[in-house]
């Protein structure tokens, strides 16, 4: 799961919302230096990731990726779900749902600038000058995710076009991962915040 998952996925509560988007800049103890409700929302952003890796949709489209991508595929398909999601019209019933969506979630962190990590901080300015929980409703914005992953991935040894033509070559296929997962991590969230972590 990538940003777009990860805020969709906190329902609207601020705190979820602030922890599930900084759990990836928040190492060791650090976790301690933020408020109870946004401690929760790491723990739950973790709790989704371990959960996304293991479902057996996932491991599906992580074998498609698998033969160029080796062990990145489940990185680049993080991105492939939140494109998904973007055109998913159960959850986002237009294009403007999702704008709103986006901004509400910029909102929102830049009400709590403070709060976040350095890191984050300037991630976050980028995040909302390119407007990239939009864009992932795109090729295009699925593109730019990849380009920048392979950018910052020393090992990696391809260039983008590589993992970005197993995404077009395989796109009905990878749908269907989604298809199939999406629901079962709706359900998760759900379960996970109600019995508390």
């Amino acid at each position: 799961m990538n940003y777009l998952a990860h805020a969709y996925l906190s329902f609207h509560d601020p705190a979820i919302t602030t922890g599930q988007m900084i759990a990836d800049f928040v190492k060791g103890k650090q976790i301690y230096t933020f408020p109870e409700d946004v401690r929760r929302g790491i723990h739950l952003h973790r709790a989704l990731d371990e959960y996304t890796d293991h479902h057996p949709a996932t491991l599906e489209a992580k074998a498609i990726f698998r033969p160029t991508c080796g062990l990145y595929g489940g990185v680049f398909m993080d991105i492939v779900y939140d494109h998904y999601l973007a055109n998913d019209e159960k959850h986002f019933t237009s294009s403007a749902s999702l704008i709103q969506f986006a901004e509400d979630t910029y909102r929102l962190l830049q009400g709590r600038h403070d709060e976040l990590p350095p890191l984050f901080q300037q991630v976050f300015y980028y995040m909302r000058t390119h407007n990239w929980l939009y864009g992932y409703r795109f090729k295009d914005g699925v593109l730019k995710s990849f380009t920048g992953m392979v950018r910052r991935s020393k090992y990696f040894p391809h260039p983008v076009d590589v993992p970005f033509g197993v995404f077009e070559n395989h796109y009905a296929a990878l749908q269907h991962c989604y298809d199939s997962f999406f629901p079962d991590a709706v359900a998760f969230m759900r379960n996970e915040g109600l019995k508390g972590l």
